[in-house]
């Protein structure tokens, strides 16, 4: 009889034990997760890349403002700052942030619709007895010509004549103007989209176009209003929001930053102004989604054309290292940034033999009052580990800023 007892109570213990090691297996405990956190944060940093980036910052160079910061995005650890919190003019590396905070409040999926409805029956004759109305968001590259084949597809309805009105619902209602402190020859106004020129120069264009395709309109039946819910569409333009991104990034494109500006603040309200509310969002993102709170770090607009935007190169590694660890901004990052030596803006720089096709970027240029210069962007580093890095420069020839960027940029391929 002992002999069943002891067999059962091996039994139990057997059972009891296999529960616990099969639970261990399929469940780690909290302590479990803590340790495998803390291995992934004790990735090491590349030393030698350290030291080399001390001397670099030790060397003779020319007088003016200096500062870089390079860090380690898969250790997440600092590699190496020089003056890294110092708040310089941000010229068009600007735009990372306008980019990135846009992207974070739209979602990189989003999309501008451009859409002409009709609200009514078309005649034998072709009157549309009813409305046409064209709603025009905020696609920041839609050019006069474009609108063509919305008086097109509007013809190819049976529509000759407008019997009712011609609604103009229009996100804009009025032109976009320069901002305070942006010098007016940095910003040619004609480049900018047909939506972002006003009411009154996209009702002219949409009149021309329907009158190219034979459709009859007066100036008299044009009327500002939101289009009536039982209108039907006709003709839409989706645009992506990557194609914005790609002229911001590679080109530093002015025009295509302000847009995405205008883009943020009519997202948030629709009753303010747009620049005014966008600008208010960069800020709040400086301070609560990247949590720099530094004082002196400001943005004026999301373009990097005011000399009273202010930022670090640790704001824009902080920025950088944002992106990337969103893995669909991380795309956007990858694919629109310039290339050293192959495209955009670097297309003419870094590309000699160490850093061609090695860096991507984003480039800041202002050559007054005195030249300012910045770069800000990801490289991969010598112990395969992905490098993000900025370097900001005022007070100093442009010339002479590009020779530090360059031989920053050489530091870090250097394998």
């Amino acid at each position: 009889m002992k002999i069943k007892y002891l067999v059962a109570l091996i039994a139990i213990i057997t059972i009891i034990i296999a529960s616990f090691s099969i639970r261990n297996c399929s469940e780690p405990d909290n302590e479990s997760v803590a340790d495998s956190t803390i291995a992934l944060n004790t990735l090491p940093i590349d030393t030698a890349l350290q030291s080399r980036l001390k001397a670099f910052a030790e060397r003779p160079r020319p007088e003016g403002n200096f500062a870089f910061m390079v860090y380690d995005l898969t250790a997440e650890k600092p590699v190496y700052g020089y003056n890294e919190t110092m708040a310089l003019p941000s010229a068009s590396c600007m735009k990372l942030l306008s980019g990135i905070a846009g992207l974070h409040l739209m979602g990189c999926g989003y999309k501008y619709f451009t859409t002409i409805f009709i609200n009514g029956k078309v005649q034998p004759d072709g009157t549309l007895n009813g409305d046409v109305a064209f709603s025009g968001g905020l696609h920041p590259q839609l050019m006069a010509a474009d609108l063509v084949p919305f008086a097109k597809a509007l013809r190819d309805k049976g529509v000759k004549k407008i019997g009712g009105s011609l609604i103009m619902d229009l996100a804009l209602k009025e032109p976009v103007k320069s901002e305070r402190h942006w010098y007016p020859w940095d910003l040619s106004f004609s480049r900018y989209g047909i939506l972002y020129k006003g009411p009154t120069r996209v009702t002219t264009q949409l009149k021309a176009a329907l009158r190219g395709q034979g459709i009859a309109v007066r100036d008299s039946q044009v009327v500002m209003a939101p289009t009536p819910k039982t209108s039907t569409a006709v003709y839409t333009v989706e645009f992506p929001i990557e194609e914005v991104i790609k002229r911001m990034w590679k080109n530093s494109s002015n025009t295509q930053a302000t847009a995405m500006l205008f883009t943020i603040g009519n997202r948030l309200d629709t009753k303010k102004h747009p620049a005014l509310t966008g600008v208010a969002y960069l800020n709040k993102f400086l301070r609560e989604e990247l949590e720099l709170t530094e004082p002196d770090l400001i943005a004026h607009d999301g373009c990097g054309l005011c000399t009273y935007n202010r930022l670090s190169p640790k704001a824009l590694v902080r920025i950088l290292e944002y992106g990337y660890n969103d893995k669909d901004i991380r795309g956007m990052l990858e694919r629109n940034l310039s290339v050293s030596g192959v495209d955009g803006t670097l297309a003419r720089e870094m590309y000699g033999p160490k850093t061609r096709g090695k860096i991507k970027a984003k480039t800041g240029t202002l050559s007054h009052p005195y030249g300012i210069s910045s770069l800000a962007g990801i490289c991969d580093g010598a112990n395969g580990h992905k490098l993000a890095f900025a370097i900001m420069d005022s007070q100093m020839s442009v010339l002479d800023a590009r020779v530090l960027q360059r031989k920053l940029c050489e530091e870090l391929t250097a394998f």
